[in-house]
């Protein structure tokens, strides 16, 4: 019996090689003999760096970057196959830097994850992976494009400074000093937003309330953002205002269309690409996944799913588990789409210190239940 284990992280508890170790451990008690292979999943997210290095046996690489706020922080990334770097936006420019005191998104910026890029190229990176969920900046990416060299000037030729509502002040883009190695560099942007880069649907609109931008901020910095697609559609010739995913990040997802040789792609579509998951699944009995809580909104890209179309796709005879810290709303609509069968790993009510403290221990319970469940029915 061959058993591969594809599980995402456990937020604030387990990275996914430790819950992939947790489940083996409790399918070994009933299955000694059986083949395990562990395949760290994510989907674009928080915890895809460490998912990728684990399953690629790359190295994490650390960096003093700017943080959102414009103040030095530690940040790193991941290094795989040589060539290949992963990063996660919000490891420089993520929400965690603010809270409801220091929250603007009219001052945040995206610089850090520049930084980020331009250490990853300096290292070798001829592809970047950049996962764009979680940030805490609505600057349309260009804090990330002038760390790596682009000019953002005003009226008077100056640089502007940090942050969404400099935008507005934008006259000019000057590429002409940017790392000339970036021209070499794949760009592919782990995201599932599909929102345009203004409207009602665009970044400022949708997600600048949750950083703090107050309705009339939100206006100002959607119009701020509407003058810098005009601008990048002038001087870059790439018209991004209305194309999907633009407004992922605050706007980061324009900026790298705008800046960098870049495509979009669905997160966990990535890693299982650079996972080898298809092949590794062809012959395999059983397939087990999971995350911290699964729900009807696992359906729209997150990792369970993902690893349960893959597998699908090319063995629809193997079973697909899913093992969640929590299950929520309407998991039946689920089933339809690759997974077998659903369990919660805790044993029953208590709090969320106590079920997270408890974590790999509730895993391999959970797991040795399932194989003595398979093997009393086969």
């Amino acid at each position: 019996m061959k058993i591969v284990l594809a599980p995402d992280s456990y937020k604030n508890s387990l990275t996914a090689k430790e819950v992939a170790e947790s489940m083996r451990r409790g399918f070994e008690k009933v299955y000694p003999d059986a083949e395990y292979l562990n395949v760290p999943m994510a989907d674009g997210g928080e915890g895809t760096v460490q998912s990728l290095v684990d399953a690629k046996d790359g190295k994490i690489v650390t960096e003093t970057v700017t943080n959102p706020l414009g103040k030095p922080t530690q940040a790193h990334y991941g290094l795989i196959d040589e060539d290949v770097a992963v990063i996660e936006m919000a490891e420089a420019s993520g929400i965690q830097y603010i809270n409801q005191f220091t929250q603007n998104p009219y001052i945040t910026t995206t610089f850090g994850t520049g930084q980020l890029m331009r250490s990853a190229i300096k290292n070798g990176a001829k592809t970047i992976i950049i996962g764009i969920g979680g940030s805490a900046t609505n600057d349309g990416g260009a804090g990330m494009a002038q760390a790596l060299g682009a000019h953002l000037l005003d009226e008077n030729n100056e640089e502007l400074q940090y942050g969404g509502a400099m935008l507005a002040k934008l006259e000019k883009i000057d590429i002409s000093e940017m790392m000339p190695e970036l021209k070499d560099v794949k760009v592919i942007i782990a995201s599932d937003v599909t929102n345009p880069l203004t409207g009602p649907n665009g970044a400022s609109h949708v997600f600048g309330p949750q950083k703090g931008a107050s309705d009339e901020m939100v206006e100002f910095l959607d119009d701020a953002l509407s003058h810098y697609a005009r601008i990048i559609k002038r001087d870059l010739q790439k018209d991004l205002e209305t194309t999907p995913g633009a407004g992922a990040a605050g706007g980061l997802g324009a900026g790298l269309l705008a800046f960098t040789n870049s495509q979009m792609r669905s997160g966990v579509d990535i890693v299982i690409d650079y996972t080898g998951l298809k092949e590794k699944v062809q012959d395999a009995d059983i397939v087990v996944t999971g995350e911290g809580q699964i729900d009807f909104q696992t359906k729209f890209g997150k990792t369970p799913i993902g690893v349960a179309k893959a597998t699908k796709a090319v063995n629809p005879k193997t079973t697909v588990i899913a093992i969640a810290g929590s299950v929520g709303e309407k998991i039946s609509e689920l089933y339809p789409l690759g997974i077998d069968a659903i369990f919660t790993c805790v044993p029953g009510v208590e709090e969320l210190s106590k079920a997270i403290q408890d974590t790999d221990k509730n895993l391999q319970q959970v797991s040795e239940n399932i194989a003595r469940l398979i093997k009393n029915t086969k």
